[in-house]
Formats: structure tokens, C-alpha cells, sequence
């Protein structure tokens, strides 16, 4: 086949309507994320019952003992050991999938994550509990990076902000089902294994579920047009349109794509500083470190955020999973704009929003108030979210794309393991104002970036973003 065949994969994808074919392929990638989303946010609702278990006393947490003297103790050396699992996965792997292609290593660290996370569930001390957990982060930790990659180069350029907006729907749903879970097994011991046993092994199960339904999403054509492997690429698409038109019964003309070759050269890491990705780079680098501080910064902390602002135990998490149940509302909301708005702004607007909704919740006291406060602040956290998972994943070329988007977003995951420590200080010393004003002062930051740095994306191919 010729150059201009290989033009063509990305013209042809690119007229590809909304329709229940294209969508489905969404919706099994994003169940994928989805157990990212559970693995992240059960430590919150099952960390109590681990502690109770004695896994973390010092003589039960064996060389895990030695991070006292970095103020990590306790439960938060399983936190400590999810983020440095996370962090070595996503900068070890994730040029994976720009060698071995997004489906395999999406495939892969699925069963990664079944295979560690079933046998830290029978672990008996915290330092296997937390050895098992930080290879289960290794393994999940680049999947998110590959779906955002993957989704990027499946979905035409004018439905990108609604596929993220289905992407992340579908993996903050995975939020309010662990909380709830959690509320109903951790206080049992089912067959005798504690309740938050059952809680970590019930995600297990639902990925095997997804790798089972593996052969309904295909492998990126960009990426086999990038490799040189026009044909495959082309009876891939070939295939995606014979499913829409006989839904639809029509395709729309075919378009126009900005050239590119029929093989790429190697990609290295070097080259996402070289030209004006040096700079994008940089700009999602920071982004990325000081938007976690918001996002996980809340939703790890809400229960003991709760109780500084004097609520009690049980009504905190009655408070939390209420908040928890709006996780997914916040992208539905979303797609009312998500292909209207610049992506730039509407992370911009979301991050503004995090902020002052956090400066109200440190000053609110009543129950009404700290709960619409916190499903505020999670609305936007959750709109800012699949806006930028799109964005950082838009501005990077195909042959590039996997280890750029793991090399920005392994800032978030370094940057959540200490700003945790952090919070955790903050809170002791100054209360919940103080937790505010740090997380204020993250959001200010990672606002200046998008908005002075960030590039317009809204409706422009990706081979035109990155020609």
C-alpha cells in the first residue's frame, strides 16, 4: 500500500460518526480504567478495617518499618506503596505501548492487576500486604495511560470530549460500588476471610469479566499505520465502518488528514522535549503534580476532612458515600459541552471551581452545607478529570503518545505519594484550613499553566495537533 493509503486510516476514522458501534468500543475500554478507579479508592473505605487487623504494627510491616523515618507509618505505607507502584509502572511501561501496541499491553495489565491484587487479599502481614500492593500498582498504574492513548486514537476528532466523558463516567461509577461495598462486607467475615478481603478480591473478579469480552475492541489503526502495518489498519476500519453502516446506513465522505508516513522511526523518550512538544511537556508535567494534590488531596482525605470539621465517625461516612454517589454525575455533566468548549478552558473552569468549593467546605460546618460543598467539589473534580485525560493524551503524536502521556502523568503519582504525607501534616497542625489553603494554592498553579502554555485542541485532527 502507499503513503497515501496510510493518510487515509486517519481521514477514514476521522468521519466516523456517533453511533452504538463506536460507543461500545468506548465503554469496554473504559471498564478497563474502571478497576484503577476501584483499586485507588478502596484504601479510604477498607483502611480502618486493615489497621484493626493488625497489619501494620511495625512488627508486622518488616522493612516497610524503615519508612518511620520518612514520617510514613501505618496504613500509610500501603498509600506510600500504591503511588510508588503506580509511579514505577507508568514510567517503566508505558512506552510499552508504543512498541508492542495499545491492546496488548491493555490486555496485560489487566491480568497483572487480577493476578497481584488476589494475592495481596490472602496476605497476613503489612509487609507482604504491601509488597503484593505496590506490583499491583506497577501493573495498573500504565493502564490508565494506554486507555487514554487508545481512546484518543479511536474516536473522531469532534466526539473526543463525549468519549472521555463515557470513559470517566463509566470509571467514577467504580467509586460510589466500592463504597457501598465496603459498607456492606467490611463489618462480616464471609467464610471466614475479613470483609475488606472480599472487598479487594471483588474487583479481581470483574477484571477477569472484561479481559474475557477482550475481542470486542480492536487495536488502534493510527498505531498500526505509525508501525507501517497499513493493511491490518486498514481491515480494522474497514470493519469499524461496516458496523455503522449497517446501523446507520450511511457514512459521511471521506475528509482530508494532514500527511504522515507509512512507518515511523523509532521513538524515543528524548523526543517528547524536542520542538514544541519541550514545552507541552513541561506544561502537562506541572499540571499534573499540582492537580492531584486537589483531586486525591479530597477524596482520599474526605472521612478525616469530615471529622476536623467535627462530624463523627459513622456520620462521616454516611457523609462520604453520598458525596461518593455524584463521582460519576460530574462527566454526564460534562458532555453537555465536552466537543463545545475548549478542553483547555473547561479544565481551567474545573480546577477554579475544586478551589473555591475546598475554601468553603474548610469553613462549613453544618451537615447540608459540608455535603453540597463536597459534591460540588466533586463535580468539578470530575469534569476537570476527563477533560484533561483527553487533553494531555490529544497533543502528542502517535508514534510518541504512550510514553509521553506516562511520562506527564508519573508526575501525579510521585506527587501523590508525598502530598499525602503532606495533607496528613497540615491537618494535624493547622486543621482543615490548612489543608484548604495547600490545596488553593495547587489548583492556582495548575490553572496558570493550562491557561498561559496549554494549545487549542476543540474539533482538530490529531495529525494536524501534531504535524
Amino acid at each position: 500500500m502507499s503513503a497515501v493509503n496510510a493518510e487515509q486510516i486517519a481521514a477514514r476514522l476521522d468521519r466516523i460518526p456517533a453511533s452504538r458501534a463506536l460507543w461500545s468500543i468506548v465503554a469496554l475500554i473504559s471498564l478497563g480504567g474502571a478497576f484503577e478507579f476501584y483499586d485507588m479508592f478502596f484504601t479510604a473505605y477498607v483502611g480502618p478495617s486493615m489497621v484493626k487487623s493488625g497489619l501494620f504494627t511495625p512488627q508486622s510491616l518488616g522493612v516497610f518499618a524503615s519508612l518511620d523515618a520518612m514520617k510514613v507509618a501505618g496504613l500509610g505505607t500501603f498509600i506510600f506503596s500504591t503511588f510508588a507502584g503506580l509511579w514505577v509502572g507508568v514510567v517503566a511501561f508505558a512506552q510499552a505501548a508504543d512498541r508492542f501496541g495499545r491492546k496488548a499491553v491493555f490486555t496485560t495489565s489487566l491480568l497483572w492487576y487480577v493476578a497481584s491484587t488476589v494475592v495481596m487479599a490472602f496476605q497476613r502481614t503489612g509487609e507482604g500486604l504491601n509488597i503484593w500492593r505496590f506490583i499491583a500498582g506497577v501493573g495498573f498504574g500504565v493502564q490508565l495511560v494506554t486507555i487514554d492513548t487508545y481512546l484518543v486514537e479511536l474516536v473522531p476528532s469532534g466526539l473526543r470530549g463525549r468519549a472521555f466523558c463515557i470513559n470517566q463516567c463509566i470509571c467514577f461509577t467504580a467509586v460510589p460500588v466500592v463504597a457501598l461495598l465496603a459498607w456492606l462486607v467490611v463489618p462480616l467475615a464471609p467464610l471466614g476471610l475479613a470483609g475488606w478481603r472480599w472487598v479487594v478480591l471483588f474487583g479481581s473478579v470483574g477484571a477477569i469479566a472484561v479481559w474475557a469480552l477482550r475481542e470486542g475492541f480492536p487495536e488502534s489503526p493510527r498505531w498500526l499505520a505509525a508501525q507501517g502495518r497499513i493493511e491490518e489498519a486498514d481491515r480494522l476500519v474497514s470493519g469499524l465502518e461496516a458496523r455503522v453502516l449497517a446501523e446507520l446506513g450511511s457514512l459521511p465522505p471521506v475528509g482530508t488528514s494532514a500527511p504522515q508516513t507509512t512507518a515511523a522511526p523509532r521513538a524515543r523518550l528524548a523526543d517528547i522535549f524536542q520542538g514544541r512538544y519541550r514545552r507541552r511537556t513541561l506544561m502537562l508535567s506541572i499540571f499534573n503534580a499540582a492537580q492531584v494534590i486537589g483531586f486525591y488531596g479530597f477524596n482520599s482525605w474526605l472521612p478525616t476532612l469530615l471529622g476536623a470539621r467535627g462530624v463523627d465517625v459513622p456520620r462521616s461516612l454516611e457523609y462520604s458515600l453520598i458525596i461518593a454517589v455524584a463521582q460519576p454525575v460530574g462527566p454526564l455533566i460534562g458532555a453537555l459541552f465536552a466537543d463545545r468548549v475548549e478542553r483547555k478552558y473547561q479544565i481551567v473552569g474545573g480546577l477554579a471551581c475544586m478551589g473555591l468549593a475546598m475554601a468553603g467546605f474548610a469553613r462549613a460546618s453544618s451537615p447540608v452545607l459540608l455535603i453540597t460543598l463536597g459534591i460540588m467539589f466533586t463535580l468539578a473534580a470530575n469534569i476537570m478529570s476527563y477533560a484533561y485525560h483527553g487533553y494531555q493524551a490529544e497533543i502528542f503524536p502517535t508514534r510518541i503518545r504512550s510514553r509521553a502521556v506516562g511520562f506527564v502523568y508519573s508526575w501525579s503519582r510521585l506527587a501523590a505519594a508525598f502530598a499525602g504525607l503532606i495533607t496528613g501534616a497540615l491537618l494535624a497542625d493547622g486543621g482543615a484550613d490548612a489543608v484548604a489553603a495547600f490545596i488553593c494554592g495547587a489548583m492556582l498553579l495548575a490553572v496558570g499553566v493550562i491557561a498561559i502554555l496549554g494549545p487549542l485542541t476543540r474539533g482538530i485532527a490529531l495529525e494536524q495537533l501534531n504535524d
